[in-house]
């Protein structure tokens, strides 16, 4: 194998990947509604995947399909790990406490920290009685929620994650308006 060939077997590999990130990156915008960079990333997909494919049907080899299919499998690797970092969207978050003074004391600390919080007395496994509280929070900062949980000595607790495509009326934190 020439040099040439390497270099083209490489440069193949990362474009590839490279446009899989851009259409996890698609994906990820369009499920939370956010179209307009998706118009630019569709082009631009569009442009270097017929330049890619013009390359790999009319090369001589395997080679040049495994590169291509070692590209697309890298970029869903990295466009899940970039997608991890954005964590883009809303969550509303229930916790589920048996002690009524720590949810209490929770909710209390949660408010103080900007979260739009709820809070009520719900029946539990055999009717017994727990306490929910009910947080809205941007989905980058649920390891907020979870280090205040463990600040109060809650360990793994029952949690209901949901996600909301968006959130109406009075909201309370400036957290959220950034969202």
């Amino acid at each position: 194998m020439t040099t040439n060939v390497m270099f083209a077997l490489i440069g193949l590999f990362l474009v590839t990947a490279f446009t899989n990130v851009l259409a996890t990156l698609k994906t990820i915008l369009m499920s939370k509604k956010i179209m307009n960079p998706v118009y630019l990333l569709v082009f631009t997909d569009a442009m270097i995947f017929a330049t890619i494919v013009s390359k790999v049907t009319s090369s001589d080899g395997i080679q040049f399909t495994i590169a291509y299919a070692l590209g697309r499998t890298a970029g869903v690797f990295i466009g899940g790990k970039i997608e991890d970092r954005l964590a883009l969207g809303i969550l509303e978050v229930d916790l589920f406490l048996n002690d009524k003074n720590k949810a209490t004391e929770v909710a209390k600390k949660l408010r103080e920290t900007g979260y739009s919080v709820n809070n009520s007395l719900v029946r539990g496994n055999n009717d017994e009685k727990r306490y929910q509280i009910e947080v809205i929070i941007k989905r980058k900062e649920l390891k907020i929620l979870e280090e205040i949980t463990k600040d109060f000595g809650i360990v793994n607790p029952t949690m209901k994650i949901k996600t909301l495509s968006k959130v109406d009326g009075k909201i309370t934190t400036t957290r959220l308006k950034e969202a």
